[in-house]
């Protein structure tokens, strides 16, 4: 099984969110921010992303708008995790080709449903 990639600037986050998807028998590696998921990206097909919006420098939404333009990223699975809990970035994240948005702080249970909803988890 191939797993998984979290990109998120904050550490604690990112660490949790590894945590829980470890709970759920999804392994997941961590990218600090979009620059190291950039690089990380450039040698690795995860088999889903957790992806932060508000990081600094290159955002989210540009990261997801590089998934979904690189032909052997297209169709990785990408959870958004974000705390702009704004309808407007939902739309904006769902439009931009991610398949659950699940709004910070994270629990393993809304963790669970969003991983679902994303087809990740069964």
């Amino acid at each position: 099984m191939s797993e998984g990639l979290i990109i998120d600037d904050n550490r604690q986050t990112a660490d949790a969110i590894q945590q829980m998807l470890t709970l759920l028998e999804l392994p997941a590696r961590v990218a600090y921010g979009s620059s190291a998921a950039m690089a990380v990206l450039g040698s690795m097909i995860p088999r889903f992303v957790c992806l932060d919006i508000n990081m600094p420098g290159v955002d989210g939404t540009e990261v997801l708008a590089y998934i979904r333009r690189e032909p052997r990223l297209r169709k990785v699975p990408v959870v958004v995790i974000t705390a702009d809990d704004q309808p407007e970035t939902r739309q904006h994240v769902l439009r931009g080709g991610a398949q659950a948005m699940l709004i910070k702080p994270a629990t393993i249970d809304s963790m669970e449903i969003a991983l679902k909803k994303a087809g990740i988890l069964k």
